[in-house]
């Protein structure tokens, strides 16, 4: 099965609580990019290995991940 994760990246306040749940630790925050509010945002470094288990999007506190099953 193949997965796609978005993330809102502009609301995104790097709290990195996705991070810590990905099975594949593949969630990671991108230290090369600040969104509009200051913040680091979270991404997904290999979205190939994903497995749309949606740890990440269940733990957001924002609920700015979406993750999409194919």
């Amino acid at each position: 099965m193949k997965a796609r994760v978005t993330f809102q990246s502009d609301r995104c306040k790097g709290c990195e609580l996705c991070t810590t749940v990905c099975p594949k630790q593949i969630v990671v925050i991108d230290t090369a990019a600040i969104n509009r509010k200051g913040y680091h945002p979270a991404a997904v470094m290999d979205m190939e290995q994903c497995i749309g288990c949606a740890s990440c999007a269940k733990i957001c506190p924002d609920s700015i991940i979406t993750v999409e099953r194919f």
